[in-house]
């Protein structure tokens, strides 16, 4: 439990550092995700109070910018592009048939805290479109019934 005192810490000292510059809040969410690995409600609730704005103006922020996570990624976070080259190419379908494998909705985490899918942009690799990337592992010219056996590679 003291590392959780000490995540708390660290964050109050990261919000006095910040509560009288304008535009303080994008820094301490990036310091919040850096502390915690996501901002959960409680995490936001207690940046809204010590940066003297509203937890809707934090929760606006925090689910505008795709960097910030509300909660836990998963072991394995899988990364579907949508990306034009990849969208052509039939990517969508690539992330719904996923989605389904999974059992969970884009931008979640499986209740095993396994997988997390996110629908991503480009990724670089569109010439192998389309794209899908689990951790540093790049998949490509990917169909949807691939994916069974991709994932099966991870939940061993």
């Amino acid at each position: 439990m003291s590392n959780n005192t000490e995540k708390f810490e660290q964050l109050a000292k990261v919000i006095e550092e910040h509560k009288d510059q304008k535009g303080g809040l994008m820094p301490v969410l990036q310091e919040a995700q850096a502390i915690f690995g996501c901002v959960p409600l409680d995490v936001q609730e207690i940046i809204a109070e010590g940066l003297n704005v509203t937890l809707s103006e934090v929760y606006g922020v925090a689910t505008f910018y795709s960097q910030f996570s509300l909660e836990p990624k998963g072991e394995y976070v899988c990364g579907v592009c949508l990306g034009t080259a990849c969208y052509v190419k039939g990517s969508q379908k690539v992330l719904d048939k996923l989605a389904s494998e999974l059992n969970i909705e884009v931008g979640r985490t499986t209740p095993d805290g396994k997988f997390t899918i996110q629908a991503t942009r480009c990724l670089g690799a569109c010439g192998l479109a389309p794209v899908m990337m689990i951790n540093d592992e790049v998949y490509g010219r990917l169909t949807p019934e691939e994916i069974p056996g991709i994932l099966a590679k991870y939940q061993g």
